[in-house]
Formats: C-alpha cells, sequence, structure tokens
C-alpha cells in the first residue's frame, strides 16, 4: 500500500491541484488527509488562489481514495459539501507493523501523546512544519509540513509512505527527509 500524507490545504485551489497532480504521479493507493481543508483561519493570511469551492469539486472525485481527520479549522458546514468524512478527531489503523494514530494536532500531537505502543506512529499536521522525530516510549512523531501555507522555512508539499518508507516532498519532487 502506498499512501500520501498531507496537511493544511486551507482552501488553496492552486495547491490542491498540485497536489491532485502529485497524487497521480507517485501513483498512491491513498490520500491521507490531516485536516484543515477548505477554510484558511484568522490567524494565517490568504493562500495562493483562495477558492474553497474549487478545492471541494477537486477532492470530491477522490472520495473513495481519501482518509480525513478534522483539522482545528474544519467545521460541520465543510463536512456538508464534502464528499468523503471529515469531522472525526483522530482515526487509528494498522498498516505492516504499525499502528498509526492519524490527528491534525490541535487536540492530540507531540506535546499531548495519545495512548500508542512502542513503534506506533503519531501523525500530525496543524504546525504547518515538516517533522520526523522519536517521542518518549519510541514513539516515532510525523508531519507532513503543509500543502500551502509553510512555516518556518519549509516547502510547499507532503509526504510518502511505501512500505517502511517515509518520504518528504515537495511539489517539484524534490525529497526533503527521508525516514
Amino acid at each position: 500500500m502506498k499512501y500520501m500524507i498531507a496537511s493544511d490545504i486551507h482552501g488553496s485551489a492552486y495547491y490542491c491541484e498540485k497536489l491532485i497532480e502529485c497524487l497521480k504521479e507517485e501513483k498512491a493507493d491513498r490520500l491521507i488527509l490531516l485536516g484543515d481543508i477548505l477554510y484558511h483561519g484568522p490567524r494565517n493570511d490568504l493562500p495562493r488562489d483562495y477558492a474553497p469551492k474549487k478545492v471541494i469539486a477537486m477532492l470530491n472525485p477522490l472520495k473513495d481514495k481519501i482518509y480525513c481527520v478534522r483539522g482545528n479549522c474544519d467545521a460541520e458546514v465543510d463536512q456538508m459539501v464534502l464528499d468523503f468524512p471529515i469531522m472525526a478527531d483522530y482515526a487509528i489503523f494498522s498498516e505492516g507493523k504499525y499502528t498509526v494514530f492519524a490527528t491534525h494536532g490541535h487536540v492530540y500531537g507531540p506535546d499531548r501523546l495519545p495512548q500508542l505502543k512502542d513503534g506506533g506512529i503519531l501523525l500530525c499536521g496543524h504546525t504547518h512544519v515538516p517533522a520526523c522525530e522519536l517521542l518518549g516510549n519510541e514513539i516515532r512523531y510525523m508531519n507532513p509540513g503543509s500543502v500551502s501555507i509553510p512555516k518556518e522555512d519549509s516547502w510547499h508539499g507532503y509526504m510518502i509512505w511505501e512500505n517502511d518508507s517515509f518520504f518528504w516532498k515537495d511539489f517539484e519532487g524534490n525529497v526533503y527527509k527521508t525516514f
């Protein structure tokens, strides 16, 4: 199984289109979205080509490929226009030897760990900063950064998870981190 993991689109049609182009090029089986899909939030500037209706039109046809959790900028009204579930605060699933806790990061995150056994993976967005670090009792915290509003001199991008390998990439295909 090949996963593309992304977060914080924030209504940017420009960067959502780039994400979908990369999804096709990567031939990922699933797209895991870690929240903040349509709204930019009161603390962020408007992202490039802010057009939530266009983002809706791009993502809805992919509904069978998408797993999504709710971000702090997502609301019930967003669920009314999206054809895939977005309102869960987290999702837990197993893939191979890993137990994964996927969440946005505003409820659970590296400073407030969920109950995960050693070797588990905590996937979060929210900070807009790519990360891969070991926390506490051998829990791997990973953040894909932001699709549309990267922070702390990071890049617009996503993560790929295939087999036991993780790659952080930008939309030009450059690899920034591997694990």
